[in-house]
């Protein structure tokens, strides 16, 4: 009986142990919420990777990102996706309504946008150029690149944490978010795409934060 009492205790400290390890002392309990923990603890650098798409081609990802003045909201998506891609770009078309409106304010901090297809075998230029112009997209604002290596495809996901799994039907089953980068090129927040609100108010507070220094 004591035995027992003592297994059974022994079992309840390392699931507690355990517990306390995985989800970041409580503050997560998915494998999403740890990557928004850890994006937030420590903002993620864009890499050079070369990219290519219509109005960036010959640039890299940091110089992308990085320029100094815009923050971006970022996404990954495939122009073949008829789920959950459907639902980042009315999200995104939202946000560039809500941009276009916010430029005409004083002194005005800039926001872009930009959508980065993890789908290089099939979102060539022009597929993602004629993709753009279904969702009307203003490429002052909201821009389409994919990775022009293939082999530094899933290096860009890694870093990001994006999970891109083929579902065996000629598509993919990924998760999907919206990242803030600031000026510098540094992914700071991840938000769920429904956040959209939250992600857009956190991305003008960066933007005007930028502005005063």
């Amino acid at each position: 009986m004591l035995r027992t009492a003592l297994a059974s205790a022994l079992f309840a400290l390392l699931s507690y142990a355990g517990a306390h390890w995985a989800t970041h002392d409580y503050q997560v309990w998915t494998a999403e919420g740890a990557r928004r923990l850890e994006v937030a603890l420590h903002p993620v650098a864009a890499p050079r990777i070369a990219m290519e798409g219509p109005d960036v081609s010959g640039q890299t990802l940091d110089t992308l990102l990085a320029d100094g003045r815009s923050v971006t909201i970022v996404d990954f998506m495939y122009t073949r996706c008829v789920t959950v891609c459907a639902a980042l770009g009315g999200a995104f078309q939202q946000m560039q309504s809500a941009i276009r409106d916010g430029e005409s304010a004083p002194a005005a901090a800039p926001l872009r946008l930009l959508s980065i297809s993890f789908d290089p075998a099939h979102d060539h230029t022009v597929v993602l150029q004629h993709y753009a112009a279904a969702l009307r997209a203003d490429p002052r604002i909201w821009r389409f690149a994919r990775v022009a290596d293939p082999a530094d495809a899933q290096r860009l996901l890694n870093l990001y944490q994006v999970v891109v799994i083929p579902d065996g039907l000629g598509g993919y089953e990924h998760n999907a978010a919206l990242l803030v980068v600031d000026p510098a090129g540094r992914l700071l927040r991840v938000f769920d795409y429904a956040e959209l609100d939250t992600a857009m108010a956190f991305a003008r507070w960066v933007a005007d934060e930028g502005v005063k220094r």
